[in-house]
């Protein structure tokens, strides 16, 4: 299915000169903010955000703000009609139809996708559930490439939850498609990283090894990126309190990394960033997080400007086969086309990237 409009609801799907044009855009907005601030004068952005968020929120806010623009939609879904029983599709048609360019974050793995489907404007993923979050990784290139100069030669040091993490999975993805580039996974054997994104890396010729500690992997890193243990991803309180204060970034152990090595972190933190940690010339997530209005700037300009047109759903449905994550939001949306990619024994989700091995 081809959609009239552009979307971003994958870094994928768009190539790696797409994103360096974004990124130069960018850092010249960086430079001379004052020439952008009436670009998007006339323009209303959508936001539909059916879980909670600060940055990333009123980045996208004040990045309209700043461009001329203006904004309406919901950052509560129980102040709307979503409290009534409206489905995805119908809350997406109705505020893309008052918009010029709609964004969505959603609890959900492939919300975003869904909503493309059928919207009447542009559509930007902010976060699907812990599947993809583009505008972070967006954020999170900008950051490297202004602070370490460059996208290619880097170890990357990825700590935390990084199976429920949206950001580490996105940034993984991008990050594989510059040469020579290391990942350094460091989590639990509860918490590591999934395979598809491990697959991922290999299939695009990037290298990673996995670890539980983050003492043996820090001296080798140029940057660390840390990530919280999500409470609202896991099924008990149980599980959250037995994972929850394994990775605990400290001023003694930012003594061994190098000189040069940069933390991000997609924030909120909860404790896994001791708060003295912060004074270390080193810690540029706040730094990070302002970088995240700029690149969202770039790309609001970028999205109203282009006539290209996205293929959302190139795969085929399947009689009686349906995606087994019931984090998918296939599982929530019935009205869905439940749409693989692959053949044979093996078909991957079109919208969340969950496996469904076939039995003959």
């Amino acid at each position: 299915m081809i959609s009239e409009f552009p979307h971003l609801i994958d870094l994928a799907d768009h190539p790696v000169s797409w994103w360096n044009g974004l990124l130069e855009l960018g850092q010249e907005i960086l430079k001379n903010p004052a020439l952008y601030a009436n670009s998007c004068r006339g323009k209303i952005m959508g936001t539909l955000f059916y879980e909670p968020s600060t940055r990333t929120q009123m980045s996208f806010q004040t990045a309209m703000l700043r461009l001329g623009g203006t904004i309406i939609g919901f950052d509560n879904p129980q102040t709307s009609s979503v409290a009534k029983g409206e489905n995805l599709k119908d809350t997406t048609k109705i505020v893309s139809g008052y918009s010029d360019v709609l964004v969505i974050r959603h609890p959900i793995a492939g919300a975003a996708k869904a909503a493309a489907l059928t919207a009447d404007c542009p559509v930007i993923n902010a976060g699907d559930g812990g599947h993809l979050h583009p505008t972070q990784t967006l954020t999170d290139l900008l950051t490297l490439k202004c602070e370490k100069g460059r996208l290619t030669g880097l170890t990357i040091g990825l700590c935390g939850d990084l199976l429920n993490g949206r950001t580490v999975h996105s940034l993984c993805k991008a990050m594989a498609c510059y040469p020579d580039n290391h990942f350094i996974m460091i989590s639990t054997k509860e918490l590591a990283m999934p395979s598809y994104i491990k697959d991922y890396i290999r299939a695009h010729g990037g290298t990673f090894e996995e670890t539980f500690s983050l003492e043996e992997a820090i001296p080798k890193l140029d940057m660390l990126y840390m990530t919280r243990i999500q409470r609202e991803r896991f099924a008990s309180v149980e599980e959250y309190e037995a994972q929850k204060d394994t990775y605990i970034l400290t001023p003694k152990k930012m003594k061994l990394a190098k000189p040069d090595m940069i933390v991000l972190h997609p924030l909120p933190r909860v404790d896994e960033i001791e708060v003295a940690v912060d004074d270390d010339p080193r810690a540029l997530y706040f730094k990070q997080a302002k970088y995240g209005m700029y690149i969202r700037m770039a790309l609001i300009l970028t999205m109203l400007q282009s006539a290209k047109k996205t293929e959302l759903l190139v795969g085929q449905t399947h009689p009686g086969i349906a995606c087994q994550n019931e984090k998918c939001i296939t599982c929530r949306e019935p009205y869905l086309p439940k749409s693989f990619i692959g053949s044979g024994t093996t078909l991957t989700c079109e919208y969340c990237d969950e496996r469904l091995l076939l039995r003959h």
